[in-house]
């Protein structure tokens, strides 16, 4: 795949997933601010400062021009707020482009099926590129994050990678 991937707008039934943009920084950091959403990612909330930071290092790009970093937040349109974030790193790899995906969701508006609807989103999005492999990397005891990732067609694979699972989905290419 040639050039950086920019991340479009995906809508679902009941979600937008909007192109992440740093004044997302400030209603981001309320809905992230559970320490408990750490747990198994490891880190700690962060004030909207410094999640502004973040998202503008992010919104800069990788520093390797063949490597995409599609970040998104996602809105749920029935209560107009945001709700959580998904992410696609997509960067060359053999037999062809991989995307490492990953979501996260606030603890107000988890066990709603959210996470799993925005994560399908997005494999329906990598499907149209051309991208071959998609990767999650789950912990062995998030037994949520593990069905989202199951939900969106990836399996488990004996791989790991610092203590998670690898879980992998080959995409056909056209």
């Amino acid at each position: 795949m040639k050039g950086r991937v920019a991340p479009p707008v995906l809508r679902t039934d009941r979600l937008t997933l909007e192109p992440l943009r740093a004044d997302h920084a400030e209603e981001m950091s309320e809905v992230l601010a559970a320490p408990e959403l750490y747990d198994f990612i490891g880190g700690v909330p962060l004030t909207a400062t410094e999640l502004r930071a973040r998202y503008e290092r992010m919104l800069a790009g990788s520093p390797d021009p063949e490597v995409s970093w599609c970040n998104w937040v996602i809105r749920l349109r029935a209560e107009d707020c945001l709700v959580g974030a998904v992410q696609a790193t997509i960067s060359p790899g053999y037999p062809g482009p991989a995307a490492q995906i990953a979501w996260m969701v606030g603890t107000p508006w988890q066990k709603r099926g959210i996470a799993k609807e925005a994560a399908l989103a997005l494999v329906d999005w990598l499907r149209q590129l051309p991208v071959r492999c998609v990767i999650a990397h789950v912990h062995p005891r998030h037994r949520a994050s593990a069905a989202v990732a199951e939900a969106a067609g990836l399996s488990p694979t004996p791989d790991t990678h610092d203590g998670e699972i690898m879980w992998r989905l080959v995409l056909d290419t056209v």
